[in-house]
């Protein structure tokens, strides 16, 4: 299993290299555990006060509307993700969170990176950083739901994450594009026609 250090190292590679005295108290304050697949980490309805660091692994973020359960986010190795209603407004999340895949996640207090933001530049630019990165997804994705046809919108994910159909199950894809899964098959094989 991947240790904290190891985790920072690849924190300090994707997004800010941490200081030693900044990546201390990251460490300090943080946590990594195991996660089988099919774990559900977030329930609608549930506080949850954690940002999440995927080492290894694959999450999605779903919700369920009359019954249906519709994707709604991916996040992959080297991602942060956190239930963005609970960590930011202390609302109950609308969203359940569940592992695609075996994860290992470093798991961050919201009070922990809150206090080490105040105290460190570097944390604060990391949260600055993550949550760009996050806003910039959350921008590409309404667009692409507004103006993209269903083959733009696969083809763009294919172009974010070339993997993502060995890792995610076609009906999660075809759920978080607003796409039907027969639709999907159609445009994965076009020989079957639009």
């Amino acid at each position: 299993m991947i240790s904290l250090d190891g985790a920072l190292d690849l924190i300090g590679k994707r997004y800010v290299k941490l200081k030693a005295d900044s990546r201390q108290a990251l460490k300090e304050c943080s946590r990594i555990e195991v996660f089988e697949k099919n774990t559900i980490l977030v329930k609608a309805d549930q506080y949850s006060k954690a940002l999440m660091f995927i080492i290894t692994g694959a999450l999605r973020a779903y919700y369920l509307k009359d019954g249906k359960d519709i994707s709604d986010w991916f996040a992959f190795e080297t991602d942060f993700i956190c239930e963005i209603n609970s960590f930011f407004l202390e609302k109950p999340s609308d969203h359940y969170f569940e592992t695609l895949e075996k994860s290992t996640i470093m798991i961050i207090p919201k009070e922990s990176i809150m206090k080490l933001c105040d105290q460190h530049h570097d944390i604060e630019r990391l949260a600055r950083y993550s949550t760009t990165k996050t806003m910039i997804g959350l921008q590409r994705r309404l667009v692409s739901l507004q103006f993209e046809t269903a083959l733009q919108k696969y083809n763009n994910l294919l172009a974010v994450y070339p993997h993502i159909t060995q890792r995610v199950s076609l009906s999660h894809i075809a759920s978080f594009l607003g796409i039907t899964l027969e639709t999907l098959s159609r445009i994965r094989n076009p020989r079957n026609g639009i």
